[in-house]
């Protein structure tokens, strides 16, 4: 995953959508921002982009309060390694029927499907709770790092690579 961890110093985590729409520019955009496009996908901070980068500026404030040892980005980075599957399941057809089949997931792949369950796992535990998103994505980021099972995001990725076993 290290060639596409784009993890280089920015003022401002915001391409302001110069990476969009070519193929393969978005290994290019910073890691922040496209945890920031990922959580913009739920009812509440669709097109938001500011909303979206402020909760995650007040879930990194909140890792690093929680353990000032740690860095949080560093968190960030071993959340994503734990949560991206190496294996999927893609349907081939012979004949008339079709067939699951185990596959490998490239790595742009394994790194959007972490990202995208990282988001989704925030998004669906601070939904109908009074816990605020940003305090949900920290703790989603923390227990995925420490690749814990209650994690969304981890248990996403066990379910998939235990359907891609069922598979070969």
């Amino acid at each position: 995953l290290q060639p596409y961890l784009y993890l280089h110093p920015v003022y401002a985590p915001h391409t302001e959508g110069r990476l969009a729409g070519r193929p393969f520019q978005k290994t290019r955009m910073h890691l922040v921002e496209r945890l920031a496009n990922c959580l913009m996908k739920g009812s509440k901070f669709t097109g938001k982009k500011s909303k979206a980068l402020a909760t995650v500026r007040r879930a990194f404030d909140e890792l690093a309060q929680k353990d000032p040892k740690s860095n949080p980005l560093q968190l960030l980075v071993d959340a994503v390694e734990n949560a991206a599957p190496r294996e999927e399941v893609t349907r081939l057809q012979f004949g008339g029927i079709s067939v699951p089949r185990a596959v490998d997931a490239s790595p742009a792949r394994r790194l959007n499907v972490a990202l995208r369950n990282l988001a989704g796992g925030a998004i669906q535990a601070s939904h109908k709770s009074t816990k605020a998103i940003h305090t949900c994505l920290a703790d989603e980021i923390r227990l995925a790092a420490k690749g814990d099972q209650t994690s969304f995001a981890v248990g996403r990725k066990e379910e998939v690579e235990r359907v891609a076993q069922s598979a070969r």
